[in-house]
């Protein structure tokens, strides 16, 4: 069965990822440090900032797609695709401050939407039984 709705965020939001991926790999060879971040701090926001994305979205891109599986709406979809895309491109850009409103914006929504796929998967799974 395919699931288009969450593959139609799903590429973008990986695109993100291998941005960010790309950041910090570039740095870290830039640095010649291998492993760690060799006690450099902007090479240290550059991991954190892939890390935090590695913790969250692919969790985050199952549960769409068990969502989207068990007849979940269309609508509701596409808000918490298009949600989370803005979060992942908004957080990078705030990594460096707790107080940056990129980076409340973008941990904050992501929660948002994670708890949201949390409560829609649970309702669906219940009415089905």
């Amino acid at each position: 069965m395919l699931v288009p709705i969450t593959a139609l965020y799903a590429a973008p939001i990986a695109f993100v990822g291998l941005v960010l991926a790309a950041r910090a790999g570039g740095l870290r060879g830039k640095l010649k440090t291998a492993f760690g971040d060799g006690g450099d701090a902007e090479l240290h926001q550059r991991m954190r900032a892939h890390a935090n994305f590695c913790e969250y979205v692919p969790l985050i891109l199952v549960l769409m797609a068990f969502i989207e599986l068990n007849g979940g709406e269309a609508a509701w979809l596409h808000g918490l695709g298009a949600s989370l895309l803005a979060a992942r491109i908004a957080h990078p850009f705030g990594i460096g401050s707790v107080a940056s409103p990129a980076r409340f914006f973008g941990a904050g929504v992501t929660a948002l939407v994670l708890l949201a796929c949390v409560i829609m998967l649970a309702w669906l799974a219940y009415a089905a039984t």
